[in-house]
Order: C-alpha cells, then structure tokens, then sequence
C-alpha cells in the first residue's frame, strides 16, 4: 500500500510540475493580449475579443498552477500554531485540514462538471459583444480543479508516509 502511495505521489507531481511549468509562461500570452489591447485602442481599433481571452489566460494560468502551487507549498497557510510543531505533528495536522480542502474541491469540481455539460450541450456563449464559446475554459477550469484534487490527495499520501515514518522524497 505504500508503494502504491509513492507511486501516485510521483505521477501526480510529475504530471502537476509539467503542466504547471507550461502553464507559468502563460503570463507572456496575457502580456501580448493586454499590449494588442493596449495598441488597439490607441489606434482607435476596437479589439472586441482581448477583454474576454485575457480572462480566460488568467483563469486558465491560476487554476491550471493550481496543482503546481499546492505541490511547491506555496498556498497561504495560517501557521501561527502550525509553525512551531515538529514535522510528524505538522503532518496529524494537515491530514486533518486537507479533508477540507478535498471536500471544498469536489464541490467546486462537481459545480464545474455540470456547468461545462451545459455549456456543451447548449452551445454557451459569453455575454460580450464577441460572444466566444464558453465550454474552452469550462473544461479548462475542471482540468485545472481535478489537478488540485489530484495533488490534494498526494499531499495526504505524503502526510500519512510522514506519520507512518515511511517518509518519501519524490
């Protein structure tokens, strides 16, 4: 059972490291959409479409890292307790806590799901006036959650190693 639990942690952070390190250089997609923008409308051509793919970059860019973040530690932690335990107490913690964080996950993903079955089915359109279709970032978004709940369950794979001394680098 611990192997498998080894195994699973490196496939998720492999899989979340990848996808998290193509989805970083987004930043200079939204850059150039926001500059297009920018130069648009200084030479009085409206560009109906940058308002609507500048926010679909950065949702794409923030939940697609999301993994990546949750795997690097680099979400927000309340650790004024949390910081002065040891490292096998720090994990009992967070085995306890990242059940809240599942349970808020498949909520967000089961929401996501439904939406983007709709989306799909209906042909959904954004209410701008360039009226792109919707279910892109839709499924987009429920990549980038199934990640986060992927790396979620690594991350209690990796407590429970801790706890169970069976501690895993990788």
């Amino acid at each position: 059972m611990f192997e498998a639990m080894r195994f699973y942690i490196r496939w998720v952070e492999r899989t979340n490291k990848i996808v998290g390190t193509i989805t970083m250089y987004g930043i200079f997609a939204m850059l150039f959409v926001l500059g297009w923008s920018i130069a648009a409308k200084s030479l009085a051509l409206p560009a109906l479409w940058t308002l609507d793919i500048s926010q679909f970059l950065m949702v794409s860019y923030f939940l697609l890292g999301g993994g990546y973040s949750l795997q690097q530690d680099g979400h927000v932690r309340m650790d004024l307790l949390w910081g002065t335990l040891p490292p096998r107490k720090q994990s009992w913690v967070d085995t306890l806590t990242v059940f809240c964080m599942i349970f808020y996950i498949i909520i967000l993903l089961y929401g996501g799901l439904g939406s983007t079955m709709y989306s799909i089915e209906y042909g959904e359109r954004g209410f701008s006036a360039w009226r792109p279709l919707m279910w892109p970032i839709k499924v987009t978004m429920c990549v980038g959650i199934t990640l986060m709940l992927l790396q979620a369950f690594a991350m209690l794979f990796r407590d429970i190693l801790r706890i169970s001394g069976r501690e895993t680098t990788a």
